[in-house]
């Protein structure tokens, strides 16, 4: 992976941390949605040189300057508030609170990262931290759930995407801040919580009780769904997620035994992650190229990732799954393969969150987290607020089981004759896995993309893959 920056000063790793997380406040850990991004590296990061340079210019640029006028209404309010105020409140709370609301008013992802919020910046790409398992922001008021993290108490109780959390333990959530409202969901694993859920399509409120526990999330899980076929699936980008990426897919191919004829990857419900992990995974599927570039008012945003020669899953044609749940880092994944031709985007319009967030470290316990670029995919597509189209839409839908319809037949019949014939014994040996079946037959995406993929290899001439030729759809280059 090739990266460059318009400002030779700074650096990402040292410098910048750019955070890529699915909605308002969505935090430090993937789940409960803390007022901080999924990061690295954070631990008493220095200001970003360009920025402070860029600072000290305006601050010395009298046309730059604060006026006057605005500074003594500011210092007003702050007075009128410290005497007659209900109750006593500290300089510190207040300033607090207005550095909080410079903020927070700019748009939903820049915040205030108060000591607590900020030391929890690094938990969240670790894949272990206590809590639900779920990833959340506020909406109208309320906190609604983005995706419940795979494997967690969230998921195993019943919690789904776009749910609205209404109540946490009987206390209404209209009114709550969303740091309020995690705080209210963490606790002590072993104990429980008691959600009031609303959910579209049900009439009347859904009571759930989740036991809390320390949540050790995977954030690469990978199977095979046919001979030939695999699958793997990225719920969240952590640090490890693009080395984790290519070991999921070597263990595919050793366990078929020879290259792969297709992967499904699955990005649905993936909240993002960490910037960098999500190009590193697009790394390893694209050869040559624009993966992702960024563009911000600062010098120091002006970065641009490009993918160098190598990889895995060369000429293998690959069906990526999104749909609303999939945000930011996931986005850019599914942005760069789809314009480089690099695989066929299948499922439903991605979330559409194309903003870069910067953490400044202020001292040693607090920092902000502050908009400062957008993000574009190799054509040039700002996704915010608009998500990633895919290239086949398919919505979710569960086959009908067809079984029942088949069961009644002759054979049923009382008193119906017999065949004459000795039965043929039927071999159990079908190459895939019952329970793989089942999760295929709930699963329409999924078995639209392995349908897809088998499509591809029927149309992919043996020769043609083995000479290296790109197949059509897959890497976008007719045979």
């Amino acid at each position: 992976m090739r990266h460059s920056s318009r400002n030779p000063v700074t650096t990402l790793a040292l410098s910048l941390v750019l955070t890529l997380t699915a909605l308002p406040g969505v935090a430090a850990e993937p789940m409960e949605g803390e007022d901080n991004d999924p990061t690295r590296n954070i631990d008493n990061q220095p200001p970003v040189n360009g920025q402070t340079n860029e600072l000290e210019v305006q601050l010395a640029d009298p046309e730059k300057q604060l006026p006057l006028d605005e500074l003594r209404k500011f210092t007003e309010v702050f007075e009128r508030i410290k005497r007659g105020y209900v109750e006593e409140v500290s300089d510190k709370e207040l300033l607090n609170k207005a550095i909080d609301g410079m903020l927070s008013g700019l748009d939903p992802h820049s915040a205030y990262l108060e000591p607590e919020a900020f030391s929890q910046l690094e938990e969240s790409t670790s894949g272990e931290f206590g809590g639900l398992g779920i990833e959340v922001g506020m909406e109208d008021g309320f906190v609604r759930v983005i995706s419940p993290i795979d494997g967690t108490p969230a998921q195993e109780a019943g919690v789904q995407a776009g749910d609205l959390i209404i109540e946490i333990d009987g206390t209404p959530v209209k009114g709550m801040s969303l740091e309020e409202a995690v705080k209210e969901m963490r606790g002590e694993p072993g104990t429980t919580i008691d959600l009031t859920i609303g959910r579209d399509g049900e009439s009347s409120p859904i009571e759930v009780t989740i036991e809390r526990a320390i949540i050790e999330v995977d954030s690469v899980r990978s199977r095979m769904l046919e001979p030939g076929y695999g699958y793997i699936r990225i719920s969240q980008f952590q640090q490890n997620t693009g080395q984790e990426f290519r070991t999921a897919y070597e263990e595919l191919v050793n366990k078929h035994g020879n290259e792969l004829d297709g992967v499904v990857l699955d990005l649905r419900n993936n909240p993002g992650g960490v910037l960098e992990a999500a190009v590193d995974v697009a790394d390893s599927l694209i050869n040559e190229g624009r993966i992702v570039y960024t563009k911000g008012r600062i010098e120091s945003s002006q970065l641009s990732f490009d993918a160098s020669p190598g990889g895995i899953a060369e000429n293998v044609p690959i069906v990526a799954l999104i749909n609303s749940g999939s945000a930011s880092a996931s986005e850019i994944l599914a942005g760069a393969l789809q314009d480089q031709r690099r695989a066929v985007i299948m499922g439903t319009k991605s979330f559409g969150k194309g903003s870069v967030q910067t953490v400044m470290p202020l001292g040693d316990s607090h920092g902000i987290k502050l908009t400062t670029a957008r993000y574009y995919t190799p054509d040039g597509r700002s996704i915010q607020a608009k998500g990633i189209e895919p290239d086949i839409e398919v919505r979710p839908a569960e086959l009908r089981d067809v079984e029942s319809a088949r069961r009644f037949s002759e054979a049923d019949l009382p008193g119906h004759l017999e065949n004459g014939q000795k039965a043929e014994e039927k071999s159990d040996d079908t190459g895939t896995d019952e329970s793989e079946e089942e999760a295929q037959r709930k699963d329409y995406q999924l078995r639209s993309a392995l349908n897809l993929l088998k499509g591809m290899r029927i149309l992919t001439p043996e020769k043609d893959k083995a000479a290296g030729t790109k197949s059509e759809g897959a890497n976008g280059e007719a045979d």
